[in-house]
Parts: structure tokens; C-alpha cells; sequence
């Protein structure tokens, strides 16, 4: 009795049996991949989240460490005339010699304001920005007081007089400061009037503005600043 036949449609369907494997293993590599880049995606979702946390928690806190600036400024406005570098307070605006006429390079409180070499940085980790990743700078010798610890953040400030030099600005002519328009003055209940022939509808106060310049280190390196311009 002879062996059934075997037909050719039969024995085409023999040799895909293994290419059939070969797609099985491929599909199951490709489904692999893509899971490892889904929970990439995922962790770099998770890690940036993070950051923007620790971010929003020093950004908040710079409003304690201004707080504790400007109780400084309150607590010491008999001897605001001179600078005070230990407790991070100068009576001018550091862009000018103590002298008031002679430039000594523009302030760069964050370090990547300015791409000139001549900006002058602070000192904000009390090492001589060693730490800068711009080493294109003319110096870093304006000191930081510290603002204490918030939250868990580190906090520091710097306070500016805007005035081009220190001293006394009833005695000395020469200095001359960032000052606020008052409403003091009898035009003051005019502000709403249409008359140009009073002119002086407000009266330069005397004290000027004092800049305060905040950063707040949190975890991750994260580093946020803050400024805030206050008058007495």
C-alpha cells in the first residue's frame, strides 16, 4: 500500500514554521523596548515634577528671607549711611567706587545676567564664587548675611542703598539715590485734576529705595532669587 501523497502546498507551509518564531522573538524585543522607554518617560516625568516642587518651595520662601531683610533694615536705620559687609548690607549700589564718580563693573546677582568679564558677582556660598561655572568675571567680594534655614531651604540675602556712594545724604551733596514720589504735599488731593498748571502734583520723598536681593538654596541644587525694593 503506498504512502499517502504529500502536496506541494503542504510542503511550502514546512519551512515558515521558524519564520514564524523569528517574528514572535522580534515582536516581543520591540514590545520590550518600548517598556523600557515608558518607564524612562515615566521617571523623567517623576524627577522633573520634583524639581518643579523643590523649586515652588524655595521660590516661597524667599518671602520669609525678605521679611528678615527688611527687619534688619528697620532694626539699623540709624547707621544705614555706611556699609555694614558683615551683615550684607551696602550703602551704595556697588557698581560705583565709594567714591560715587569712578565705575567699578555692573552687579550680577545670579551670575548668568551679564556675559561681560567685567560684572562683578556675590559671594553667595562665602567662596569666592569658586563654584561659578563662568569664570569670566571681574571679582566676587560683595558679601551675603544669612537669612536662616526655611522649610529645610538655606536662605541668604543682599541688601543695596540705590545711591551712587555712601554717606550721609543730608550733608553731602553729592550723593545721589533712587528716591520714591511721595503724595505728601498739599497738590496731593489734586491727583485727579485736569490742570496743567500744577504741575507738582507730587513731592520727592527723603528716604530712598534699598534693594534686596534673595536666594534660596533647596535639595537637588535647586536655587531661586528674589528682589524686592522697600523705602522708610
Amino acid at each position: 500500500m503506498k504512502p499517502p501523497l504529500i502536496s506541494s502546498r503542504m510542503r511550502a507551509l514546512h519551512p515558515q514554521r521558524g519564520a514564524s518564531l523569528l517574528f514572535a522573538l522580534l515582536t516581543l524585543v520591540a514590545m520590550l523596548l518600548a517598556t523600557l522607554a515608558l518607564v524612562r518617560s515615566v521617571d523623567t516625568s517623576t524627577t522633573l515634577l520634583g524639581n518643579i516642587g523643590f523649586k515652588q518651595d524655595a521660590t516661597v520662601a524667599t518671602d520669609q528671607a525678605a521679611r528678615v531683610a527688611i527687619e534688619w533694615l528697620s532694626a539699623n536705620k540709624a547707621s544705614l549711611n555706611t556699609s555694614v559687609e558683615a551683615s550684607g548690607y551696602y550703602a551704595n549700589t556697588k557698581e560705583f567706587a565709594d567714591d560715587g564718580t569712578t565705575a567699578a563693573g555692573q552687579v550680577d546677582v545670579t551670575g548668568g545676567q551679564l556675559a561681560a568679564a567685567s560684572k562683578r558677582l556675590v559671594d553667595w556660598d562665602s567662596d569666592k564664587c569658586k563654584a561659578a561655572t563662568d569664570n569670566t568675571f571681574a571679582d566676587c567680594v560683595i558679601k551675603t548675611a544669612s537669612a536662616g534655614t526655611i522649610n529645610g531651604n538655606s536662605a541668604r540675602y543682599v541688601i543695596f542703598r540705590l545711591c551712587n556712594k555712601p554717606g550721609d545724604l543730608g550733608t553731602d551733596s553729592s550723593i545721589h539715590c533712587a528716591k520714591p514720589m511721595s503724595a505728601a504735599g498739599t497738590s496731593a488731593s489734586k491727583r485727579g485734576e485736569l490742570n496743567y498748571s500744577d504741575y507738582a502734583r507730587f513731592a520727592s520723598a527723603a528716604g530712598p529705595y534699598y534693594r534686596i536681593v534673595v536666594r534660596v538654596s533647596g535639595a537637588r541644587n535647586t536655587a531661586s532669587f528674589a528682589e524686592t525694593i522697600v523705602h522708610f
